[in-house]
């Protein structure tokens, strides 16, 4: 059995174990709740994230055991955490936190690492990427510029970017980008 921290807001919050059985991965999470809502955990890998659902009240904790098959988690590549998300996560913009963790293009991960104030948020097949830009720096990913779209994120001016599920652009903007 492997251990793995749950991340929330870039802190530990609870731990996430994993086991393997045969041809299936078991994941075990258990953590304190850490505001009102409903949550989700999430598998964190160096290619990829897993859903693994929404947890449930026992004892005062959150906890869930699901079962996925290798199909399922080969693409995640080597198990890096697992992160608590709000369960109506699927629209609203988070901080990003660590690239590599929400990317595998190297492309991307590199041109965002250490840079402050980003925000991504996943509507169906696409994750949305807004980059605080103010003018007076370079433009952020720029071999991307074209597919570029300016609007306002949370209130802060930002350069917006949607990218499929291969993490190439795509022509779109969500709903929320002015």
């Amino acid at each position: 059995m492997d251990k793995f921290p749950l991340i929330w807001r870039e802190r530990p919050l609870g731990e996430m174990s994993v086991e393997q059985e045969a041809l299936y991965t078991w994941f075990t999470v258990c953590c304190r709740l850490p505001e009102p809502g409903l949550w989700c955990a999430w598998a964190v890998g160096e290619q990829g994230q897993l859903r693994l659902g929404v947890l449930e009240p026992v004892n005062g904790k959150l906890t869930i055991r699901r079962r996925f098959s290798r199909r399922m988690t080969e693409p995640l590549g080597k198990l890096v955490q697992g992160e608590l998300r709000p369960a109506a996560g699927e629209g609203t913009w988070e901080p990003l936190g660590n690239p590599s963790a929400y990317f595998h293009s190297a492309y991307i991960q590199n041109q965002l690492r250490g840079v402050e104030g980003v925000r991504t948020r996943q509507e169906g097949s696409c994750r949305y990427v807004a980059i605080p830009y103010d003018g007076r720096r370079p433009f952020p990913m720029t071999a991307m510029f074209c597919f570029a779209r300016a609007g306002v994120v949370e209130g802060r001016r930002c350069i917006v970017f949607a990218l499929n599920r291969e993490e190439w652009p795509v022509v779109s903007a969500p709903e929320s980008v002015q």
